[in-house]
Parts: structure tokens; C-alpha cells; sequence
């Protein structure tokens, strides 16, 4: 079955890396240059404090080294205030003269102790859900008339995929160990059904053959396991089986933009040289 995108066309390819860095600078440093130099489009952060140095000046450290956009993989809503959260992506679309994208969601599994671990307010998923709104409201509102900050957002519940097709330039959804092919691709029909604009559907792409990349995926998660189920979470590790089954979710699903952990990247460099802008 062929499908294409909510305006009926079909998107090119564009892929990105979740590249924290987790070394000596100057090695990320190389890590850098070297995933530009591969062809991916986009340098992402994970938003996961007192791990790594925080998203927005290690993007833009990353900013000065390559023209590649960078993006926030992605904030978790209840860490900072939503005028926080925008007045930053907006300052950084603007040092960067357009190239940042806020990547945002309510928060990966497990948010809640974290909040607690930091003295942060546990407020419930709905209230989550508002502060996305808010901070994107208040984005378009900094952004004005003049700048156009692209927001991506991570969803799995209707009431989030209801608020993406309203609000999101990109939609990424965030699926769970045990969601099957089957019930993955309901979803995402479901939302291009209720999606009016032509809004670009991406992959978090935590598995790559039985590598899980940090920070995209739980220590635990299971390869086999996910294969068994023949989830989407997962993309072979043989870069021919793997261009093949990227290009399989673009015809039936839309989704063209994948994201990567940087410990796959160079591996599937060759993927990337073949598809992007395809």
C-alpha cells in the first residue's frame, strides 16, 4: 500500500543524531564534523539534567562547528517554566541564524522521580500537556512575524497527537517496548487523518541491530524482544536491509525524518549518503 504525506506529497529524507556529549570535547568535537560530513541534517540533544551539559550551549557550541541544524531531543516540559523554555529556543534560532528546531514533549517514563530527585513540582500528564502549549504559544509570540522557530513534537497519547496537529511542524511519536507494527501504524494513520496541514512525521530510532542508543531508550530494552514484535523502535543493522525498511515506513506510513543514536551513525552513513534528499 502507498501513502505520502497529509498535503498528498512526498517529503525527501532527512535524518539526524542524538550526539550528547559524553567524551572529552575535543573528541565530540570530531564526532561532530565527522556526522556533518556524513550527510545527516540535524545535531540533537537529549534534555536529561546532570547527565550531559545542558542542550542549549552544547547546540550551540555544535552550531559553530558545521552548518548542520540543531534541535532539542526533546525538552521535557516540566523541567523549566514555558516562557523559559521559549525565550531559549528562541535565542537560539536566533544565534543561529535559523537553524535551531525545539524538539518538546511531556516527558519520557519515569519523569516524576526525577522531578522529585530535583525539587521540582510533580504536576499530572495534563498539566504537562499545557505547558507545551504554553511554551509554544509563547515561542510564536517571540518569533513574531520576522522568524519562524520549527517545533517538533514528541506524542503518544490523542489528546497530544490532537494538540501536535494543531501546533507541530514535525510530529515524532514516542512508542513503548511492546507496541507491535500493527498498532504503530494505526496510530500514525490516525493522525495524518486528523492532521489538516501538511505537518513531516519522524522516527526515534532508539535500536539499530542490537545496539540501543543512550539516552533514547531505557538500558534495559531488549533487541530481540522488540524484533519479536516487529516494532518500529528498531531498524536492522545490515545498511542495505536498513535503507530498505526506512524507505518501507516512508511509502506506507509517510514518516520521513529518522533519528539516530551517535553510536549507530557512522554505521549507517552509507544509508544516509543514499537516501537523503530522496
Amino acid at each position: 500500500m502507498t501513502d505520502s504525506t497529509a498535503s498528498g506529497g512526498t517529503r525527501p529524507f532527512r535524518f539526524g543524531v542524538v550526539a550528547p556529549l559524553r567524551t572529552d570535547l575535543p573528541t565530540w568535537r570530531d564526532q561532530v564534523r565527522r556526522i556533518a560530513d556524513s550527510g545527516y541534517s540535524t545535531l540533537l540533544m537529549p534534555d536529561v539534567p546532570q547527565w550531559q551539559p545542558a542542550p542549549a550551549p552544547t547546540l550551540a557550541v555544535a552550531a559553530t562547528l558545521t552548518d548542520l541544524r540543531v534541535g532539542s531531543w526533546v525538552y521535557a516540559s516540566p523541567l523549566r517554566q514555558p516562557w523559559s523554555t521559549a525565550w531559549e529556543a528562541h535565542s537560539m534560532s536566533v544565534l543561529t541564524e535559523g537553524r535551531f528546531e525545539l524538539g518538546i514533549g511531556t516527558g519520557r517514563p519515569g519523569i516524576e522521580d526525577e522531578l522529585r530527585d530535583l525539587g521540582l513540582p510533580v504536576v499530572p500528564p495534563g498539566k504537562r500537556l499545557a505547558q507545551v502549549r504554553e511554551t509554544v504559544t509563547a515561542l510564536r509570540g517571540l518569533d513574531g512575524a520576522d522568524l519562524h522557530t520549527p517545533v517538533v513534537m514528541a506524542v503518544r497519547g490523542p489528546k497530544a497527537r490532537a494538540m501536535a496537529a494543531d501546533l507541530a511542524d514535525t510530529v515524532a511519536f514516542a512508542l513503548m517496548p511492546g507496541d507491535d507494527r500493527v498498532e504503530s501504524t494505526r496510530v500514525v494513520r490516525d493522525f495524518r487523518t486528523l492532521a489538516t496541514r501538511d505537518i513531516e512525521l519522524a522516527q526515534h530510532v532508539a535500536v539499530i541491530g542490537d545496539t540501543v542508543a543512550p539516552f533514547m531508550a531505557s538500558p534495559d530494552t531488549d533487541p530481540a524482544a522488540l524484533r519479536a514484535v516487529d516494532s518500529l523502535a528498531v531498524l536492522p543493522d545490515d545498511p542495505a536491509a536498513a535503507a530498505e525498511e526506512i524507505q518501507r515506513r516512508r511509502e506506507e506510513l509517510g514518516i520521513s525524518y529518522f533519528v539516530f543514536g551517535a553510536g549507530s551513525a557512522d554505521a549507517l552513513a552509507p544509508v544516509v549518503a543514499e537516501l537523503a534528499g530522496h
